[in-house]
């Protein structure tokens, strides 16, 4: 795949202007800050805060996925910068935990997801019902078929990552200010955004990476293309005394089976043992949409862990969290150059899958505005439709 003209030229100290400090805007704005451009990051309410779709305690990392191969690299390429931010700044950004996939059905996901690991050179280890029951006795494998562990896999700390990474940008000569921005529409190269201390940020390109709010900056281009959706998280507290529910015991863990989708971790930092229930749900407006927990969410959870950790039966609620996923059409991300505005790249799309690519997202997107890179099919505009047909898990 060859290149494209630069939007701006590598090593030109352009200006550039992110919008969203989430962890796809922050790996950006850090990516070109590493090639020299001068870098203004913007946030309306802050780095990873509790209203963004990188805000919250952690997520999984992790290279399993079916016939997606893109994203199991991204994951391995990944996981490498994650460590290192965390070795720079002595924080504990990335628990390698080992993540752990079981199914009641066998489908072609498991079997693409451990050939796709192996030609990676990433280490998968395949189990049997009686391994599972023995290595993980935790859990009740019950009807369960298949597992595949990966050792090398595990947690990563979502808003710590996020605050740490935007902290050092700044450290290391980035801007950062806390305001809203309003981007004008345009029929050709953008000049500048307005921001809502009253003042225009002029740039030679733009970056917006807003997350769930894609869609109300782009109402006619990207309403029906990224759609937030509702998501429900629940902690509960082991029963005192056990330690099966931490780390090294309990790795994270997802359930594919029958088409559903249910995952979670471990205690994380005496914290409590995590489940969700990855699905689709309801479509909200991120700036209004309910925080509080629903009973239909928490009575589905808790009869999941109640079959599969029947030592957690009776656990008592800790935590509850209301977020959201900024899902495309199909699951894939939205990394593609605004069809009107052409020094105007659009990052987003993250389909509750995006945190763990967030440096990959951030160096691929410094490399399409530098023309040293193509837009990945799968990752442009064109390949996003208003009818919701999700392929990436």
């Amino acid at each position: 795949m060859g290149t494209m003209k630069p939007v701006i030229a590598p090593q030109s100290k352009a200006r550039v202007a992110v919008v969203g400090a989430g962890v796809f805007g922050a790996w950006t704005a850090e990516y070109l800050r590493r090639a020299g451009h001068q870098v203004t990051l913007l946030d309306a309410s802050g780095p990873a805060h509790p209203k963004a779709s990188s805000g919250g305690e952690s997520r999984m990392t992790r290279a399993a996925y079916g016939k997606d191969a893109i994203y199991s690299r991204m994951a391995r390429d990944s996981l490498a910068e994650w460590k290192s931010l965390g070795e720079r700044l002595s924080l504990t950004i990335f628990q390698p935990l080992g993540v752990l996939f079981f199914t009641t059905t066998p489908d072609d996901f498991f079997a693409q997801s451990l050939s796709a690991s192996r030609d990676l050179g990433l280490p998968i280890v395949e189990m049997d019902p009686k391994q599972l029951q023995a290595r993980f006795p935790m859990i009740d494998f019950r009807g369960v078929e298949l597992g595949l562990y990966e050792p090398h896999f595990g947690a990563l700390m979502a808003r710590r990552a996020v605050q740490a990474l935007v902290a050092e940008f700044v450290a290391q000569g980035g801007e950062y200010q806390q305001l809203e921005v309003r981007v004008p529409s345009s029929q050709g190269a953008l000049a500048s955004i307005r921001l809502s201390d009253g003042s225009q940020l002029e740039a030679d390109a733009f970056v917006i990476a807003a997350g769930p709010w894609l869609g109300k900056m782009f109402p006619e281009l990207l309403g029906g293309r990224i759609v937030p959706t509702r998501q429900e998280i629940f902690y509960f507290a082991p029963p005192a005394g056990e330690t099966c529910f931490a780390s090294p015991h309990l790795p994270g863990w997802a359930e594919f089976s029958d088409g559903d989708f249910h995952y979670g971790f471990p205690a994380l930092e005496n914290g409590g043992v995590k489940f969700a229930h990855h699905c689709d749900g309801a479509i909200v407006d991120p700036d209004t949409q309910r925080r509080e927990h629903t009973k239909a969410a928490l009575d589905e959870i808790i009869a999941y862990r109640d079959r599969r950790f029947p030592l957690l039966r009776d656990a008592p609620l800790i935590a509850a969290e209301v977020c959201q996923y900024e899902n495309s059409s199909n699951g894939d991300f939205l990394i593609d150059f605004h069809p009107n505005m052409p020094n105007v790249l659009i990052v987003g799309g993250g389909s509750g899958h995006g945190f763990k690519h967030g440096p990959e997202v951030g160096r691929y997107a410094a490399e399409l505005l530098s023309g040293q890179a193509q837009v990945e099919p799968r990752f442009s505009l064109a390949s996003k439709s208003a009818a919701q047909h999700r392929e990436v898990h």
